[in-house]
């Protein structure tokens, strides 16, 4: 076992070098097994004299030969440590090594001193460099190994649980990763390798689960452990819901402090292990996973990411995932499979940041400024040219408010997608429309229909008048019938709370429309108040006086007595009122009688 091995393995063809490792394998395998009887045997009472070989005769030796590996044989495994095509066997010979440095610390190079167990986890487990198909196989071998466990708490590694189930984190979002784009038919060998892949991937998932941190995650989650699934992206979303959960059961600060800075350790740099997938190295399934993933982390760690210790990541991943520079150049934008991931994931994010901004923290204003940018950004993009099809039903910012999410965070974000819209979409320029609006009428009426809130006065306040603005001033039928559809769902949503009575801020709004509108384009307004009346005649009712008043300042602003055409459009209106109207009708004649 001398110098010439680490030679030979760099010479090795990989045919060769597959038996040479096997050789290793081997040789590492044996000295364990020989060196754990020869400590049996020296813990054994006094064997006699003519036992072949003396018990530490055999340890001097199997040191020697430990010695001897570590200094001819690991050097050029510790080389293939980043390679990008790890053989599974380097993973199998450095878990070997692993459990050599255990049982013979003191055989181990200098530069693995003075804890050569922690040092070799570390290089080979725990650090985010090394390819996952190697760290799975290797953790694989080690985590549920009881004697190296108890090696790692004499050692007062108290974080070996914390560090593995980075790992097993980062190689599940990591497993699409260096994989070759636009290829559907592989060879017989890679589906082979990919389904070990997967394989390894499934077994270290259990392994993980396994292990007493996540079992007490879960516990204190209430999550059903038998109902856990051993496909690792199940595992991923029930852990990422269980650190979510248990977070907030908590009660004491210094318990919620700590568990946060355990899951800033359970994800780690996400974003910079997982920028491959942005820069289009590898599949877009991975692009998927990784958005999805990290969506979740966003919605269910919302009270996590909303504390400062995780205020870093909060903001690096609104900038590089979901408002990157390229979305702002015209001339690039972002990439088709990107653009993909984020609109198959933007409610997760809406929804996390939405009740972030429900915590009173000192980055609430910055990230309510960042979801209305997000909001402008996506609505649009996402947002079909026509109101047709199921490209409104299935937008992401639709899908985020109709899903099942607590009230007060479900209320901050619709007001504030509402907010986005009125202002960015729903903006005439002089008489022009703004472009698209149907489609985005459509989209109000789907959220409206959907969804009734509890604070419809202020949503009233917010919208009804634009949309009757919308009404009054496009012709495109699609557009009419929308916004009668959207007066309809708001009038319903104010009288729900008290349908015997005209809601007040119904009327207030309409009031204050009439008094803006009617000295220019009274035709337009009667016709107006005509469709609302077919939907609520007692609310049209409320407005007679307010009516009759503009009524009269129009004609007396004009200075050019009756204007005969303007009183039949409120004549036709009044007509549809009732007794109401026809005695407004008769006081106006009377008025004018008297005159």
């Amino acid at each position: 076992l001398n110098e010439g091995f680490s030679l030979l393995y760099r010479a090795c063809r990989e045919s060769e070098l597959n038996t040479a490792l096997m050789f290793l394998q081997v040789v590492l395998a044996r000295l364990r097994s020989v060196h754990k009887r020869s400590i049996q045997l020296l813990q054994q009472p006094r064997v006699p004299s003519h036992s072949i070989p003396v018990p530490l005769v055999a340890k001097e030796r199997h040191l020697a030969i430990a010695t001897a590996l570590w200094r001819n044989f690991f050097p050029f495994v510790k080389s293939q440590r980043l390679s990008q095509t790890p053989s599974s066997q380097i993973a199998d010979i450095a878990a070997g090594f692993t459990l050599l440095a255990m049982d013979m610390p003191n055989t181990a190079p200098l530069d693995l001193q003075p804890q050569p167990l922690i040092t070799m986890l570390q290089l080979f487990g725990w650090d985010d460099m090394v390819h996952p198909q190697l760290v799975c196989r290797y953790l694989s071998h080690l985590i549920e190994n009881s004697a190296l466990v108890e090696a790692l708490t004499s050692l007062g590694c108290s974080s070996y649980q914390t560090s593995s189930v980075h790992s097993w984190f980062r190689c599940v979002l990591q497993q699409h990763m260096n994989q070759p784009l636009g290829v559907t038919e592989k060879l017989d060998s890679t589906h082979t390798t990919g389904r070990v892949n997967k394989e390894q991937l499934a077994g270290l998932t259990r392994i993980v689960y396994k292990l007493p941190e996540v079992e007490s995650l879960l516990l204190q989650a209430q999550l059903d452990q038998s109902a856990v699934k051993v496909e690792p992206k199940t595992a991923v979303f029930i852990f990422i819901k269980a650190v979510g959960k248990t977070y907030t059961r908590l009660q004491t600060l210094a318990d919620k402090s700590a568990l946060v800075s355990k899951a800033l350790d359970y994800v780690g740099d996400i974003l910079k292990y997982t920028k491959p997938y942005l820069a289009n190295k590898g599949l877009p399934e991975g692009l998927q996973l990784m958005y999805w993933t990290v969506g979740c982390i966003v919605k269910h760690w919302a009270l996590i990411l909303a504390t400062s210790k995780a205020q870093q990541l909060l903001f690096r991943i609104i900038d590089c995932l979901l408002l990157p520079h390229t979305l702002f150049q015209q001339d690039k934008g972002l990439p088709p499979a990107m653009l993909s991931a984020i609109r198959d994931n933007l409610s997760l994010y809406l929804q996390g940041l939405s009740a972030i901004i429900g915590q009173t923290t000192v980055q609430t204003t910055y990230v309510k400024q960042q979801l209305r940018n997000i909001i402008q950004q996506y609505f649009g993009r996402f947002l079909p040219s026509s109101p047709t099809g199921s490209g409104i039903v299935n937008h992401p910012i639709l899908l985020a408010l109709c899903e099942s999410i607590p009230m007060t965070q479900y209320q901050t974000l619709r007001k504030t997608v509402l907010l986005v819209l009125i202002e960015n979409y729903m903006q005439f320029r002089g008489h022009a429309p703004p472009p698209r609006l149907a489609a985005v009428l459509s989209f109000l009426h789907e959220l409206l229909r959907r969804n009734q809130i509890p604070d419809a006065a202020s949503e009233t306040k917010l919208l009804l008048p634009t949309v009757l603005k919308c009404s009054m001033f496009v012709n495109e039928q699609q557009v009419k019938q929308l916004t009668f559809e959207i007066m309809q769902c708001i009038i319903e949503n104010c009288q729900s709370s008290n349908p015997c009575q005209v809601c007040p801020h119904l009327t207030s709004v309409l009031r204050h429309f009439i008094q803006e509108y009617i000295g220019i384009y009274d035709h337009q307004v009667y016709n107006l108040m005509e469709l609302i009346a077919g939907l609520n005649r007692d609310l049209v009712i409320g407005l007679i006086p307010t009516l009759s008043q503009m009524l009269k300042d129009t004609e007396h602003k004009r200075g050019l007595g009756r204007n005969n055409s303007q009183r039949e459009s409120y004549r036709r209106l009044l007509i549809l009122l009732g007794e109401e109207g026809q005695a407004e009708i008769t006081k106006l004649e009377k008025e004018c009688e008297d005159a």
